[in-house]
């Protein structure tokens, strides 16, 4: 314990003191997100060349295939291929992760020649993805490097080479895989987001595979959640307030929608309303005189993240439903926060 103390105390007077300490570990962390912005930077130049084409060709490839997209790698690459079988799977592209040295005892049984193979190393050299390698061969099954080193093992043997540039890792050994990892996890961002839009993958097709959470609250339509029907609190013009503040408080919305003769929605009588003309006359006039004309409203078919969104940025309480200028439903704000979306 004696010797553990006297460790502490010497790192703390090199450091100059706590603050000194502090000061270096910020130092080292600007550096770090310093040197992995500059890689970043670094492979987006690199899509204006031979990377951008790979890329491209890869994109392709992956569309016209009939299978699956196999992504395999190992160590730091192999956690990262993790995220980017996840992330194409939940945007319109099937996939999933085979690790390198399960598949040398059985998992090469899960890839078949309709798939296609992305296969990550660095270097390029990880011995681990041979057997991989050779199988894909074997039984054609299209093989796509990301690698740094094109002239290696696995860059050789890929149909696609997306060769990274060479930079230095942002740990202070060079040991580390940091600015390395970060540009693998980026390249396949990048391949994901080009293969959704290329499919067309929309908000509600991502929704199918993101059902649970917030996120899946968010991505319900409005339609799902809105009430309908005799709930909704609606008058025509020309009703006198007093009326329609007894609506008002029998439907429970803090709003009242306002209608012309065709059925078209001609304002709103807010709770903010009320305070606005609060007065001896108030009960006696009608709701032309005291709405809001053009109300915010939301179409049945907007996300609910949308609505949270007009709501907040409003600050309002609730919105009126509107499918061709009439309103057929009435969505509040306590309806999204029981769901969860904020």
């Amino acid at each position: 314990m004696r010797q553990i103390d006297a460790d502490l105390a010497g790192t703390r007077g090199a450091g100059g003191g706590s603050e000194g300490r502090q000061a270096a570990d910020l130092a080292a962390a600007r550096r770090t997100l310093g040197i992995e912005i500059e890689g970043l930077q670094m492979l987006a130049a690199a899509l204006e060349g031979a990377l951008g084409t790979a890329i491209m060709d890869t994109v392709a490839a992956v569309r016209e295939a009939r299978g699956r997209v196999i992504v395999t790698g190992i160590g730091k690459s192999g956690h990262i291929c993790r995220k980017i079988a996840a992330t194409l799977a939940s945007t319109g592209t099937p996939a999933f992760f085979v690790h390198p040295s399960e598949a040398s005892h059985g998992d090469l049984g899960m890839i078949t020649p309709d798939d296609i193979v992305i296969a990550m190393s660095w270097s390029g050299e990880s011995s681990e993805l041979a057997s991989i390698l050779a199988y894909s061969r074997r039984f054609r099954v299209p093989l796509v490097a990301v690698t740094s080193n094109a002239a290696s093992t696995l860059g050789r043997a890929a149909d696609i080479v997306l060769e990274m540039p060479k930079v230095p890792e942002a740990c202070p050994h060079g040991l580390a895989p940091t600015t390395s990892t970060m540009m693998q996890l980026a390249i396949g961002d990048a391949l994901a987001i080009s293969l959704l839009e290329s499919r067309g993958f929309t908000a509600q097709d991502f929704r199918v595979f993101h059902p649970g959470g917030k996120l899946g609250a968010s991505l319900k339509l409005v339609r799902d959640v809105m009430h309908q029907g005799h709930a909704v609190p609606l008058a025509p013009l020309g009703t006198l307030m007093r009326e329609a503040i007894l609506l008002m408080n029998q439907r429970g919305f803090g709003c009242l929608g306002v209608l012309r003769d065709d059925g078209r929605l001609a304002g709103i009588v807010t709770d903010g309303d009320l305070r606005r003309h609060i007065g001896d006359d108030l009960l006696t006039r009608k709701v032309d005189e005291v709405m809001t004309r053009r109300p915010k409203v939301i179409r049945p078919d907007a996300l609910v993240a949308s609505a949270m969104e007009l709501l907040n940025s409003s600050q309002i309480t609730a919105l009126l439903v509107v499918e061709n200028e009439r309103p057929i439903g009435i969505v509040h704000m306590h309806d999204l926060l029981r769901l969860g979306v904020a």
